[in-house]
C-alpha cells in the first residue's frame, strides 16, 4: 500500500516541478500569470470502518490554477503598447464568431499589412463603436469591431486664397524701365533672372486633387514719390507651379504705398484669373491677400506671416489612447478621428478560464461568460498606453519553491525504497 502512496507522492511532485519549471521559463513573457498547484488528500474508506484508523491513500492533485496578481508595469516606446492597471482582460478576435474570441493580459500591440492593430499571435483588438465625440454606441461583444488604423482622412481643398503679409525696403533700387514695354507695363520680368525683380517670397499651394503646387511671389519696385504721384509702388508677380497669374492678360498686383509706408492699394484680396494647373485638377481660383500688415519700411525685406486655405487629405501622423481605452488618430491635416474605445472583459472566476497560450485565454463553464465594459467602469482598471504588463512571476519565490519541490520528490522515493526494503525483507523471510 505505502508503495503505491508513494507513487501518488511522486506524481504530485512531478506536476509541481513542471509548473514551477513552466512559470521559470515565462518569466520574461509579457502578460503571464503563474500557476499554482492545489493538491488533495486520497482517503478511502468502507462504511463500517472505524474512523480512528483510516490511513490515507496518497495525495492527488486537485489544480493547476493560475494566480492572477497584477505584474508590474513597465514603460516603453510605442503607444500601442497597453497595460491594464486593475482587473479586466483584453478581447481579442482571430475569426468570425464567439468561438474565435480569446482574452488577454498581453498588452504588446503592433499593426499588421492590413492595417489591423493585433497581439503577437495575430489576433485583432476589439474596439466598442463610438459616436464622433468618443461616446460608446454599445457595449454588446457582439457589436465591437476589430481596430484598423485609416491611412488617410478627409478630402482635399483647393487653395483659394494665400494671405501674407511683408516689410518691403523703403531705399529697395527701381528696376529699370525697358523700352520696348508701355506705361502699363514698362520693365520686363523673368522669375529666371534676379535682376528684373527686388525680392522673392514662396509657399505651397493644393488643387483640387490636393497636390501641391509651388507658389513663388516677387516683388519689382516701379516707382518712387514724386509731386504729382506722392507714392511708392510695386509691382507682385505671382507664378504657380511655373506659371505666371494675370488678370484679362495683365500679370502682376500693383501695390501702392503712401509716404508713410502704409498700404492704401489694394485694400482687399486681388483675385486673378482661374488657370488649370498641369497636374490634371480642376481650374484653380486664387487670390492674394497682403492685408493691412505689408508696409514699405525702412530695414531690409522681411515676411511677416504667409498662409493658405488649401490642404491635401491628411496622412496618418499618430495614434493615440487614453485612460479609457478611447482610439484616436491624428492626421497631417489637422483632422483627429475616434476610431473606437477598447473592449475590456471581467470574469466571476478567472481561474477557470482556459489557457490557450501566448498569454490569452477562452473561456469555459467554470470561468463564466465574459462581462464586458469600457475601462475604468464595472469594476475594470483603466488603461496606460506606452506601457506594458510584465510577468508577474517572483523568480526568487519559484526557485525556492523548486528546492522544496525537489526535496518532495526526494522524499517520496524515499519512501518507496523503504516499503520496496521492507517487501524483499518480508520476501526473504518466507524463503
Amino acid at each position: 500500500m505505502a508503495f503505491y502512496t508513494s507513487i501518488s507522492g511522486l506524481t504530485g511532485a512531478q506536476t509541481e516541478l513542471a509548473t514551477l519549471a513552466n512559470n521559470i521559463a515565462n518569466v520574461g513573457t509579457n502578460g503571464f500569470k503563474r500557476s499554482r498547484v492545489t493538491f488533495g488528500d486520497v482517503i478511502a474508506a468502507s462504511p463500517l470502518q472505524n474512523p480512528q484508523r483510516i490511513v490515507g491513500q496518497g495525495t492527488s492533485v486537485r489544480s493547476v490554477a493560475q494566480q492572477f496578481r497584477q505584474g508590474p508595469i513597465e514603460s516603453s516606446d510605442s503607444s500601442l503598447d497597453l497595460a491594464i492597471s486593475g482587473q479586466g482582460f483584453f478581447t481579442l478576435k482571430s475569426g468570425p464568431g464567439d468561438a474565435n474570441i480569446n482574452f488577454s493580459r498581453n498588452g504588446g500591440f503592433a499593426v499588421d499589412v492590413d492595417r489591423f492593430i493585433v497581439d503577437p499571435a495575430g489576433r485583432k483588438l476589439q474596439l466598442f463603436p463610438t459616436t464622433t465625440d468618443g461616446s460608446v454606441q454599445s457595449t454588446d461583444l457582439a457589436s465591437t469591431i476589430s481596430a484598423r488604423l485609416p491611412l488617410t482622412a478627409g478630402l482635399p481643398q483647393a487653395t483659394s486664397n494665400i494671405a501674407l503679409s511683408v516689410n518691403l525696403p523703403s531705399d529697395a533700387t527701381i528696376i529699370p524701365a525697358s523700352p520696348i514695354y508701355t506705361a502699363v507695363n514698362p520693365y520686363v520680368f523673368d522669375a529666371g533672372n534676379p535682376a528684373t525683380f527686388n525680392h522673392s517670397t514662396s509657399t505651397t499651394v493644393f488643387d483640387s486633387l490636393g497636390n501641391p503646387l509651388d507658389a513663388s511671389i516677387y516683388y519689382v519696385k516701379t516707382g518712387a514719390p514724386t509731386v504729382p504721384d506722392p507714392t511708392h509702388r510695386w509691382t507682385a508677380h505671382v507664378l504657380v507651379a511655373g506659371q505666371e497669374l494675370s488678370v484679362g492678360g495683365t500679370a502682376g498686383i500693383p501695390l501702392v504705398f503712401d509716404t508713410t509706408g502704409v498700404l492704401t492699394s489694394p485694400a482687399t484680396a486681388f483675385a486673378f484669373d482661374p488657370f488649370t494647373p498641369a497636374s490634371g485638377a480642376t481650374a484653380l481660383a486664387l487670390s492674394i491677400d497682403h492685408g493691412s500688415a505689408t508696409t514699405q519700411q525702412s530695414g531690409a525685406f522681411n515676411r511677416r506671416s504667409i498662409d493658405q486655405d488649401g490642404f491635401a487629405a491628411g496622412q496618418l501622423e499618430s495614434v493615440a489612447v487614453d485612460g479609457t481605452g478611447t482610439l484616436t488618430a491624428s492626421f497631417t491635416n489637422g483632422e483627429v478621428q475616434v476610431l473606437g474605445k477598447v473592449a475590456l472583459a471581467l470574469f466571476a472566476n478567472p481561474q477557470g478560464l482556459k489557457q490557450v497560450g501566448d498569454a490569452s485565454y477562452s473561456a469555459s463553464p467554470s470561468s463564466g461568460a465574459a462581462i464586458i465594459s469600457e475601462a475604468g467602469r464595472d469594476g475594470l482598471g483603466t488603461i496606460q498606453s506606452g506601457s506594458l504588463e510584465r510577468s508577474n512571476v517572483d523568480l526568487t519565490a519559484e526557485l525556492v519553491g523548486l528546492i522544496a519541490a525537489q526535496r518532495n520528490f526526494q522524499a517520496n522515493a524515499k519512501a518507496m525504497e523503504t516499503d520496496t526494503s521492507l517487501l524483499q525483507t518480508m520476501i526473504n523471510m518466507r524463503s
